[in-house]
């Protein structure tokens, strides 16, 4: 009677399996490796080719100001579309509460908002004094996403979550629009307020 050992087989195979996919694996990585070598070097032999004008053109530089213009385009944009957006936002919220006839309790997690709004906005100014001479607000900046992480899952939010954590962002969005009302309100009242013993150490300007 004969037997067949398929232990035998079965461990061939699979040996050969293994073989396959890792000469596949060396395969696929060493012509990518080739291929990035190919780039650097292309790119290497195209910059050694370069004039002179274009290499001594301050491009770190250029990178800087291209990052700090996008970072002003998305400051401008949230700056105009925060107010429209939290007063949508916060009407369809009240609504919900007036549906389930639990109005009466939006004041208390408002102030709650505006009262932890104060507490990470000094807070932020006491671990890096810093930011108080910053062109742009960035403690702001944070605080606002910080509530606005909070908010947008209000419709997945348990029961009472649905009724007071949105309004709890409410009431700390609010508190920090008034704080970037008044950050860039502040140049503007800094240069009014300049004391006239400092005018008068320009006698040049003063005879203009």
């Amino acid at each position: 009677m004969l037997t067949v050992n398929t232990n035998n087989g079965y461990r061939n195979s699979r040996k050969k399996t293994i073989c396959a996919i890792n000469m596949t694996a060396g395969g696929l990585g060493e012509p990518m490796k080739a291929k990035l070598d190919h780039i650097s070097q292309k790119a290497r032999s195209i910059w050694d080719s370069s004039p002179q004008p274009v290499k001594s053109f301050p491009w770190n530089k250029a990178a800087e100001s291209f990052i700090q213009l996008i970072i002003d385009l998305v400051l401008a944009v949230m700056k105009y579309l925060s107010i429209p957006v939290l007063a949508i936002s916060s009407l369809s919220e009240m609504s919900y509460c007036a549906h389930e006839r639990k109005l009466f309790l939006i004041p208390i997690p408002i102030l709650v908002g505006v009262a932890l709004a104060g507490i990470l906005k000094e807070t932020a100014l006491e671990l890096s004094p810093l930011l108080k001479q910053a062109e742009v607000p960035w403690h702001l900046v944070a605080v606002a996403i910080f509530f606005t992480l909070i908010k947008l899952p209000g419709p997945y939010y348990p029961y009472w979550g649905r009724i007071l954590i949105p309004h709890i962002a409410n009431g700390g969005l609010l508190r920090t629009l008034w704080f970037a009302f008044l950050w860039y309100r502040r140049p503007k009242k800094a240069a009014a307020n300049i004391p006239e013993s400092v005018v008068d150490n320009f006698p040049e300007q003063n005879s203009i």
